[in-house]
């Protein structure tokens, strides 16, 4: 089912999972044990990233067929320009439609070593382009990515949101938004997009924290501000894994059901390829039902 429609349809706001291929197979089996720990959630659907350069086409493209075939979830793979021609980009989207696939995150995508851009020989340079190109060729539901804290390349927030109604304007169904762990910018942002013409469903990315270390390394990655009332808890539990695990769980359930509260149309978790956190906060989501308050409201 086309996720556009799953947004639109489903009675409660929907959660979907992310997951990234794994590069041994040891942690592809890790991979499937937590997507069959996931499975008893009902996830609306679930996504799998698409390595720098196309670097894990063949092997996203394999777990989005398994995981829509063996698991009937539906599945969204992510799709970038990098390094790939136009006619690279038509055989990659035919070999997803000839898989059953109906949903695409169109992204630009990061060069591989994490250098400036450069658009490939035939290729484009904006994902509004890829977008344009699934839109009339394809008849996949399009997702694209929507940055609350704005793209690190943006020149400002205001020049962001024009690119990114660009992105809508094209044929971009729905978006998914970075992660970040201030509701405040989700809100602010949302507010902002809807004034400047954009009323596609926006569903707020959410990375449950279980690991300092490796939070510090994604969001040195992609941008993300860390809150000092945040850093501060997290610096107090630095010397306990497990309480940061703990500590981290509840954050982010608070944070999501304060999310859903205020009209977010969803939660996507970024799941790291791990299931217990993400189980934990869905299951407490679900008791709560925070979207409830909404229409009290």
């Amino acid at each position: 089912m086309r996720i556009d429609r799953i947004i639109q349809e489903s009675d409660e706001p929907p959660f979907s999972f992310e997951f990234f291929p794994p590069k041994t197979e040891e942690g592809e089996a890790n991979l499937f044990a937590a997507i069959e720990q996931l499975v008893p959630l009902d996830p609306a659907f679930v996504s799998v990233t698409y390595g720098a350069g196309g670097s894990t086409k063949e092997k996203t493209l394999e777990i989005v067929s398994r995981v829509h075939r063996d698991y009937g979830i539906e599945a969204m793979a992510h799709f970038t320009c990098v390094d790939a021609t136009v006619d690279d980009l038509r055989e990659t989207l035919d070999e997803l439609e000839s898989l059953g696939v109906e949903n695409v995150l169109a992204l630009r995508g990061d060069p591989p070593g994490g250098g400036d851009w450069v658009k490939a020989d035939g290729g484009f340079e904006y994902a509004r382009e890829l977008v344009e190109l699934i839109d009339a060729d394809y008849s996949f539901s399009i997702g694209a990515a929507a940055f609350p804290e704005v793209h690190p390349a943006a020149a400002s927030p205001e020049d962001d949101l024009v690119h990114l109604k660009g992105k809508v304007d094209a044929g971009a169904h729905f978006l998914v938004t970075q992660l970040f762990f201030d509701n405040a910018a989700y809100f602010d942002f949302v507010d902002r997009a809807r004034a400047a013409g954009i009323d596609v469903p926006i569903v707020p990315g959410i990375l449950p924290i279980t690991n300092i270390a490796q939070l510090e390394r994604i969001t040195s990655l992609c941008g993300a501000t860390i809150p000092e009332g945040l850093q501060a808890e997290l610096d107090a539990r630095a010397d306990d894994p497990e309480a940061v695990v703990q500590f981290g769980v509840a954050y982010a359930t608070l944070q999501c059901a304060e999310l859903l509260a205020g009209g977010a149309p969803g939660i996507h978790f970024y799941t790291l390829n791990l299931s217990p956190a993400t189980r934990a906060i869905v299951s407490a989501l679900r008791l709560l039902r925070p979207w409830a308050l909404l229409r009290q409201g």
